[in-house]
């Protein structure tokens, strides 16, 4: 099993839009047992609560079903459990690391790094604009299966 994990500020809209996003992605492309995934925030602000209502919208009207979920808080046991931590922006990836107590095993990434962009996923919750945030997400989670599937063969 390949277990990812996806990151962001709260863990109600860009994770789980990832979250909800490459389960489909994997399943529909019958890889689903191979992969763990779940998501997860570097703050303790939404915790308990469902993924936005944008987010939701935004899946829905993609056809995408929404993973069941409430927003959790990344911990250093998970930086051992999953093999891909991956965060949405610059700032995730600070705070991933100071949970973590670092990346020794360089398992912390940007996800649209793996898409060759070095900017960061639009963040909705300040945009409002779940299209963006959605066609950043696909855009990073398509290059992202690209290379796991790689490096797995």
């Amino acid at each position: 099993m390949i277990r990812v994990l996806f990151i962001c500020h709260g863990n109600i809209c860009r994770s789980t839009m990832a979250e909800s996003v490459f389960t489909h992605m994997v399943n529909t492309r019958g890889l689903s047992h191979l992969f763990e995934i779940a998501s997860a925030a570097t703050s303790r602000e939404e915790i308990g609560n469902p993924p936005h209502h944008g987010t939701v919208n935004k899946l829905r009207r993609e056809g995408i079903p929404v993973v069941p979920h409430r927003a959790v808080q990344m911990t250093k046991a998970d930086y051992d459990y999953y093999d891909y931590l991956i965060g949405m922006d610059e700032w995730n990836i600070r705070n991933m690391n100071r949970i973590a107590g670092g990346d020794p095993d360089e398992k912390i990434y940007k996800l649209l790094t793996f898409a060759g962009i070095g900017r960061d996923v639009a963040d909705p919750w300040y945009t409002g604009d779940f299209d963006a945030t959605y066609q950043d997400v696909t855009k990073g989670l398509e290059a992202f299966l690209e290379y796991v599937m790689k490096q797995k063969s």
